[in-house]
């Protein structure tokens, strides 16, 4: 019975820990430049028709796609890898893998001049942190812990109450 207490224990502790913290599942634990746009494609951040047509084509790609903690793939995937996964794959910009380290990224915005592609982040706990990319009328692409990779709207009564910050990526 004490197994099984701890079990459910270190379950939910882990599950309500959100991606604020977790490297890649299966590899080192590497320093990431904090912006790397080298391999950058030549796509405007600025461009939101453009951007809005990757991102959901991105969506229809992962929908559904469960949440993990560390995971960086089809099988599982947490909203910081999500975000880093959609900029490195469709966008050819590497971001860092955290959300702590995308936190320090981009230049602060206010909500009401969200553009597609910001990035929109969220306190779901006392030190837990939550990231997505701002699509449009309100809503967002994000890795969710219990829809997996869905798009949701900002205004919506959990998000609203969670939203703290908003950042650009300028390039």
């Amino acid at each position: 019975m004490k197994n099984k207490l701890w079990f459910v224990g270190w379950f939910v502790i882990m599950t309500l820990m959100g991606c604020t913290h977790v490297p890649e599942r299966g590899m080192a634990r590497a320093a990431y430049p904090q912006m790397d746009t080298s391999a950058a494609r030549d796509i405007n951040l600025s461009d939101s028709k453009s951007l809005k047509a990757i991102l959901y084509a991105q969506y229809e790609e992962w929908k559904g796609t469960p949440h993990q903690i560390g995971g960086l793939s089809r099988d599982s995937i947490d909203c910081s890898g999500f975000v880093h996964l959609t900029f490195k794959s469709k966008l050819g910009i590497v971001l860092p893998r955290s959300t702590d380290s995308l936190i320090e990224l981009g230049v602060h915005i206010d909500k009401d001049e969200l553009r597609t592609g910001d990035l929109v982040f969220f306190k779901t706990g006392k030190s837990l942190r939550h990231v997505g990319v701002y699509l449009e009328r309100g809503r967002f692409l994000h890795a969710s812990t219990r829809q997996g990779v869905a798009i949701s709207n900002l205004n919506s009564a959990y998000w609203k109450s969670a939203y703290w910050k908003a950042k650009r990526l300028e390039m």
